[in-house]
């Protein structure tokens, strides 16, 4: 298991706060490890028989699981701490960046100013925040990802940093890059030939999976969009600080102010199931405006396969949409990408999705990050 990687921008704990850090760690741990495994335990042994008798057979979807599972005591209890663990990763770490904040925003100041910073950032004060972002906290982050609570903010972005290392069990790598690791093999692998001039990461966040595309692509330039200000300020200072160049700007992945056929490869990690039923085709297609002839979209997000599969591991996954913010991922799971994509303007024969296992450590002989579910196409 890693070790977060420190660099300029991560926030140290004193020994209280990392005492703090430990309890929800190890509280998560145990939902993770025993309480989870515990509730699928409980649908095969009591919910599952239940659903058979009433319906006269197995259940055709998370729908007709949910009326049960939700009346069980033990999933009633898994649920409640779920949540409460959710609640206390934001108090946790929130607490520990807002006593820092100032220094940090003085921090990614200076990086931004510097005449020796190696990419850009772009900030667009009048852009308008989609509502999928505004008329909710998503992953109940206070604010969510966009709002600033003082001039030149970077709470977000911080908070973000330290929360998903801790949301992925420690499990995606030190940098919390593990997703773009395993986009960047996929392609490799499916795509051999291809050598982006110009890459485009939509939804970045801070820039997590951003970064490996810097190493794996040394001849291209990398962008990275997000519409939160504070996570693209801190985006930037994070990786002026690790010596990474890439090219930061606050926009809508909806539409972009890049021109046509811009860049070669267009990526996104854990985005659409942020995005809105309406806003999804629109960035689809964006993406089919922004690739030159024979360029390349990924798309990866989440797999119902890794939360203990099929119709149950798609319920388990829309624990999220009733219950953590996230109200358009159980209707990610239902849409047919291949489709969209083909709505888009993208051939059919060039289109399709598929769950990548996940990535590996030879040397640890470790998993890194979970499995995931990519729908991709090629111009």
């Amino acid at each position: 298991m890693d070790v977060q990687t420190r660099h300029d921008m991560i926030v140290p704990p004193s020994m209280d706060e990392g005492a703090r850090q430990e309890f929800t760690y190890s509280l998560r741990y145990f939902l993770y490890k025993d309480l989870i495994p515990g509730a699928k335990s409980v649908y095969e042994a009591e919910v599952l028989p239940q659903i058979k008798r009433s319906k006269g057979g197995s259940p055709k979807n998370r729908h007709d699981i949910a009326p049960v599972m939700e009346r069980n005591p033990y999933w009633q209890m898994y649920s409640s701490i779920r949540r409460v663990t959710q609640e206390l990763m934001w108090d946790t770490f929130g607490e520990k960046i807002e006593k820092r904040l100032p220094g940090l925003i003085e921090k990614a100041n200076q990086y931004r100013k510097s005449n020796k910073k190696l990419g850009s950032i772009m900030l667009n004060p009048r852009l308008e925040i989609p509502r999928y972002h505004t008329a909710t906290d998503i992953h109940i982050q206070p604010g969510g990802y966009h709002t600033d609570l003082c001039k030149d903010d970077v709470y977000a972005g911080a908070l973000y940093d330290d929360v998903i290392w801790m949301f992925f069990m420690h499990s995606a790598g030190g940098l919390n890059d593990a997703p773009g690791r395993s986009i960047i093999k996929f392609v490799k692998g499916k795509w051999p030939s291809l050598k982006p001039k110009r890459i485009l990461d939509m939804g970045c966040t801070i820039g997590h999976s951003t970064l490996p595309y810097v190493d794996a692509f040394p001849q291209a330039e990398v962008h990275a969009i997000d519409v939160g200000a504070p996570c693209i300020r801190y985006a930037h200072a994070r990786a002026e600080s690790m010596g990474k160049r890439v090219h930061f700007s606050q926009q809508n992945a909806e539409k972009t102010n890049f021109p046509d056929g811009h860049f070669d490869l267009i990526v996104s990690h854990i985005m659409f199931h942020e995005t809105s039923n309406k806003a999804m085709p629109r960035i689809l297609e964006e993406c089919h405006r922004l690739l030159a002839p024979g360029g390349v979209m990924v798309h990866q997000d989440i797999a119902a396969k890794a939360f203990q599969g099929g119709v149950y591991g798609e319920f388990n996954v829309d624990w999220s949409t009733h219950y953590n913010a996230e109200p358009f991922i159980g209707r990610l799971i239902d849409l047919d990408h291949v489709q969209l994509c083909v709505n888009a303007g993208f051939s059919p024969k060039k289109s399709g999705e598929l769950d990548i296992p996940s990535l590996r450590d030879p040397a640890k002989r470790e998993v890194i990050g979970p499995m995931q579910h990519v729908f991709f196409a090629q111009r």
